[in-house]
C-alpha cells in the first residue's frame, strides 16, 4: 500500500472515467469498490469525484456522445508544466487532443495522443494533487499502455514525460518496459501488435486492486458488468478484466 501526497513528475497521478450512464457506473463503482460518490457542484461541469475511505482516488465526466468517443477510462500523468509538455508532444511525434487548459485553482490538464495513437491524460497539479492511495483495496494499482508503436511511443514518453525506463522483456514474445522512479515501477508499456484486434486502437488500461480478484468479478458480473477476461494467475498477480454496464473497460489485480 501506497499513500502520497502528490505523484512524482511523469508517474500516473489520476484517472476519470468517461460515461453515458453516470448514475449507473458510479452506482456499478461504488459496490464494486466501496467508493463514494461527491458533486463538487455545478461549476465543475458535472464532473464527479470518487473517494474510497474519504481518500481520492479517481472522477467521472459524463458522455453526451458528442465527441463520437466510447465510454472510456483515462490515464494522467504528472507535469510540472502542461503548456511545455502539450508543446513538447506535438513536437515529439504525437497529437494534441485538448489544448493545456486552468481547471480553476484546482491545476492544469491536457490530453495529447502518443505516436501509436494512444490517448493519454496529463496535469499539473494546483490544489487537486491527484489520488491519494495507491495499490490499496479499491484504488488504482497498475497502468499500462498496449501500442503497436512500441519503440516510437517509448521514446516519446521518454523525451516528453521525462521517463526513465527499464526493459522488462525483449523477446518477440514478450516486449514489456516500466516506468520506473526511485526503483519503484508505476506504469508499464507493452508492444501488443501481434495480438491487438484488427481495429483496436492503442489504448491506455487501469488496473484496480483488490484482495479477491474472482469475488470481484463475480460481483462485477452480478451488477451488470461482463467478463472481457476471466482470472487467471500470472507471475504479475491474478489478473482479470472486466467491462462496466457501459462497457468501459477495466482491470483487477490481486493485493
Amino acid at each position: 500500500m501506497t499513500k502520497r501526497d502528490s505523484a512524482p513528475v511523469g508517474a500516473p497521478c489520476w484517472i476519470d472515467l468517461f460515461t453515458s450512464d453516470q448514475d449507473k457506473s458510479l452506482a456499478f463503482y461504488a459496490e464494486l469498490f466501496g467508493w463514494t460518490v461527491v458533486d463538487p457542484g455545478p461549476d465543475y461541469g458535472g464532473y464527479k469525484n470518487l473517494l474510497k475511505d474519504g481518500v481520492m482516488v479517481a472522477g467521472s465526466m459524463g458522455n453526451d456522445g458528442q465527441s463520437g468517443q466510447p465510454d472510456a477510462w483515462s490515464v494522467y500523468l504528472a507535469v510540472e508544466d502542461a503548456k511545455e509538455t502539450v508543446d513538447a508532444a506535438a513536437a515529439g511525434g504525437g497529437q494534441v487532443i485538448v489544448p493545456a487548459m486552468d481547471v480553476m485553482s484546482l491545476g492544469v490538464m491536457g490530453v495529447v495522443a502518443d505516436p501509436g495513437g494512444a490517448a493519454i491524460g496529463l496535469w499539473q497539479p494546483g490544489d487537486h494533487k491527484g489520488f491519494g492511495v495507491l495499490d490499496e483495496p479499491g484504488s488504482p494499482s497498475w497502468f499500462e499502455l498496449h501500442t503497436r508503436n512500441y519503440d516510437a511511443s517509448l521514446e516519446f514518453y521518454r523525451n516528453v514525460f521525462h521517463w526513465t525506463t527499464h526493459t522488462e522483456g525483449d523477446s518477440p514474445e514478450f516486449r514489456y518496459t516500466t516506468l520506473t522512479i526511485d526503483g519503484t515501477q508505476l506504469a508499464g508499456v507493452m508492444d501488443a501488435s501481434d495480438w491487438l484486434p484488427d481495429g483496436a486502437p492503442a489504448q491506455w488500461s487501469v488496473y484496480f486492486a483488490t484482495s479477491d480478484v474472482d469475488a470481484t468479478l463475480a460481483l462485477a458480473v452480478k451488477r451488470g458488468g461482463t467478463v472481457v477476461q476471466p482470472a487467471e494467475d500470472t507471475p504479475y498477480g491474478r489478473l482479470a478484466t472486466a467491462a462496466d454496464p457501459t462497457g468501459a473497460t477495466f482491470k483487477l489485480r490481486s493485493v
